[in-house]
Order: structure tokens, then sequence, then C-alpha cells
């Protein structure tokens, strides 16, 4: 997660603060943006580059299973006609 989305997050979680607490707003906003990167630093993510290319793989993936699919469909037809209705 880029920067400017944590201290996006980081100022929205000031804002819904009691003004007393507003105070020690540098602190705070020091410690949420720690806690967040900490935290987000933890979860298995991928960057959208990464996914978007997985996801154009996986639809070539699909492309070509759905091709091999029919095409031993087709083979087994073939087979299936010519030997009659047993294959052994």
């Amino acid at each position: 997660m880029d920067t400017f989305r944590i201290d996006e997050v980081a100022r929205r979680l000031m804002d819904n603060l009691p003004p007393a607490f507003r105070a020690t707003q540098r602190d705070l906003e020091s410690n949420f943006r720690a806690v967040l990167r900490s935290s987000l630093g933890k979860l298995d993510l991928v960057t959208r580059d990464e996914f978007d290319t997985q996801s154009r793989v996986l639809e070539r993936t699909r492309a070509r299973l759905e091709a091999l699919e029919a095409r031993v469909r087709e083979l087994e037809g073939t087979a299936g006609g010519s030997a009659g209705s047993s294959p052994f």
C-alpha cells in the first residue's frame, strides 16, 4: 500500500478523534502510520501489476483448457463412432 493511502487513512482516523486528543496529533499520526505500515506489511499482498499479470496468465490458461477439452470431446466422438459403442 503506498504512503499516500496510509497517510490518508491516518488522517481520517485523526479526524474522528475527539478534540481533546487532537493536541497530541503529531504523536498519534506517527503512531497510526507505524501501526498501519506494520500491520499491512504482515499481510500477504501482491502489487496490482503482479495481480494483473497473473489474471492474464489465468485467462490464457482457461482458453487453452477449453480448447483442449473441446479437442478431447471431438476425438472421443470420432473414436467412439468408428469403434462402436464399446471401446474394448
